[in-house]
């Protein structure tokens, strides 16, 4: 049984593109219906939403307390030893990992091992698309988080 939805953010939360305006104010688009299926289906469902991100930005704070995500770890290149602490030694096989690039190949690679589910963006990474469960119809930023959320809760 899935407990955890762990998350990557540019690139799988958003279309992976940073806006920067003239005076260097950077922007970040986010799908309303990856957010509906974050707050509603996931909690609904038990499942505890967590983000795990390469990038440190203000905006992924706003967007994570706007949707009650309590567990953000901006920052992390190295997201393996991130998922360790908080799903522990053995609770890979209960977590659901969505991720679009090699800094999320190692994790999901390790949670499908152990049992729990992987899915990606339609505009994934070849190697990542080569060993998820579940392959979104949906580009990044575009759905794709919610497609995999109502994938995992369907099943």
């Amino acid at each position: 049984m899935i407990k955890y939805f762990v998350m990557d953010v540019d690139g799988t939360l958003t279309d992976g593109k940073i806006y920067i305006g003239n005076d260097g104010e950077k922007f970040k688009a986010f799908n309303i219906k990856d957010g509906y299926g974050i707050t509603h289906i996931l909690k609904a469902a038990g499942i505890e939403p967590v983000i795990i991100t390469g990038r440190t930005s203000t905006i992924v704070e706003k967007r994570c307390r706007e949707l009650g995500i309590e567990k953000v770890f901006q920052g992390q290149i190295e997201k393996m030893e991130i998922l360790r602490t908080v799903l522990g030694d053995n609770g890979l096989e209960a977590c659901a990992y969505i991720g679009d690039d090699i800094p999320d190949l190692i994790c999901m690679k390790q949670v499908k091992m152990a049992g729990g589910k992987i899915g990606c963006p339609l505009d994934a990474i070849s190697p990542i698309k080569n060993i998820c469960d579940y392959i979104s119809p949906n580009k990044a930023g575009e759905g794709a988080v919610r497609d995999f959320i109502d994938w995992l809760v369907e099943e």
